[in-house]
């Protein structure tokens, strides 16, 4: 990990997630965007998973997690069904800290093992990613 908490393979894969749904030409505007809808995609499964209650808990953990990097993040929420509010556009980069903050959370919480397979059922398109800091081949 870096002195900031997050694995750069892991911030390295959320930036690859935020990617993988951006489709908006400004750039801030693609990232805000692709913030919301990554976590969006992840809420479904992880409520079934955890529960609402769960899925919102580990949101708002990596919501403050996210907020000592990036200030910017000061005004979003989660709301009570655990989706974001208040992503406006001016947090180009704090989408993907926010991002990688869950995920290393995820990691953390179920294994890097689930946790790749959560993400490869939701985004096939990705392929190849190892978020240890060891190196060790992945799924």
């Amino acid at each position: 990990m870096n002195r900031n908490g997050i694995n750069p393979k892991i911030r390295d894969l959320a930036q690859r997630l935020l990617s993988l749904e951006s489709t908006a030409e400004n750039l801030s505007k693609a990232n805000t965007f692709a913030a919301l809808m990554v976590s969006e995609k992840l809420r479904r499964p992880l409520s079934t998973l955890a529960g609402t209650a769960g899925f919102r808990s580990l949101l708002m953990r990596a919501l403050t997690l996210a907020k000592r990097e990036a200030p910017v993040l000061d005004g979003v929420q989660v709301k009570e069904d655990g989706s974001l509010e208040g992503l406006d556009g001016e947090e180009t980069e704090a989408g993907a800290v926010l991002i990688a903050h869950l995920v290393g959370l995820l990691e953390t919480f179920i294994g890097e093992p689930l946790t790749l397979r959560l993400l490869n059922d939701i985004w096939p398109d990705l392929s190849g990613v190892d978020m240890s800091s060891k190196g060790k081949e992945s799924i």
